[in-house]
């Protein structure tokens, strides 16, 4: 029973990424604190994990149609790993001094990207049509690296935020074709929590067991969303579900 309600969580939670394109990270984590009563340093580590399974198949389809800027990826990258390595022992800190203290900054860290990362999605469309028309180049490749640090950081606390926080930050400064856009965000976000994932199983806070009932579920999910994306009001759903996600933050800074 119990592995048929996280494979149904990973179900419904691929399905929703499949028809509207929120990450998993900002979906599944609330869902594992407050629906599967999962400690919030362990569900970080497991949804960290969750997230870099999932960008796999994306990832290799986005290199091999070429839709990667790789100069952009290995930038983000620079700063990203050790932000990642920083917001885990920052996590590890808290845990030595604070005790279950750190489950609580946990649940009010991720509160507060649960507020700001679906009212950025609620504004996308108006700040990709703003953005810089302008490549990164060697001069800007510092930038890069101070927006991977700080998205490093904050997944490496939350989980939360791989893609979405990173798409938010270069669309402040850059501007490439949406293909190559969401190619490379997607291939650094499997970088990036590739490495949170592994700096959380170090410290044992990922479970496995369910890790893998959530993939049984997500796969399947995630082909049914993907085929429901083009017969339903999916800018309607995405609204929908950012209401929600806004809701949640705001219940998880008053826990």
């Amino acid at each position: 029973m119990d592995l048929l309600l996280k494979s149904l969580v990973g179900f419904v939670v691929g399905a929703l990424i499949g028809m509207t394109g929120v990450g998993g990270g900002v979906l599944l984590l609330p869902i594992l604190i407050f629906g599967l009563g999962v400690p919030p340093l362990q569900a970080v580590g497991s949804d960290a994990l969750f997230n870099f399974v999932t960008k796999i198949g994306a990832s290799a389809v986005h290199l091999q149609r070429g839709t990667v800027r790789q100069k952009v990826v290995f930038a983000l990258a620079a700063g990203s790993a050790p932000g990642s390595y920083l917001g885990v022992r920052f996590l590890v800190y808290l845990r030595n001094t604070h005790g279950n203290g750190v489950n609580h900054f946990i649940t009010v860290a991720v509160g507060v990207l649960l507020i700001c990362i679906p009212t950025f999605l609620f504004f996308q469309k108006k700040i990709e049509d703003r953005a810089v028309a302008n490549t990164p180049s060697a001069k800007s490749f510092a930038w890069l690296v101070v927006i991977g640090l700080v998205a490093g950081f904050l997944v490496g606390i939350t989980s939360v935020g791989s893609g979405s926080i990173v798409m938010m930050l270069l669309l402040l400064f850059y501007s490439f074709h949406p293909k190559e856009m969401v190619g490379t965000d997607i291939v650094h976000a499997l970088v990036l929590t590739g490495v949170t994932s592994f700096l959380h199983f170090r410290l044992h806070n990922v479970d496995l067991h369910l890790v893998g009932a959530l993939l049984i579920g997500s796969v399947p999910g995630g082909l049914l969303g993907s085929y429901l994306s083009t017969r339903v009001p999916v800018p309607w759903l995405r609204r929908i579900l950012c209401a929600v996600l806004l809701a949640t933050g705001a219940r998880m800074l008053m826990a």
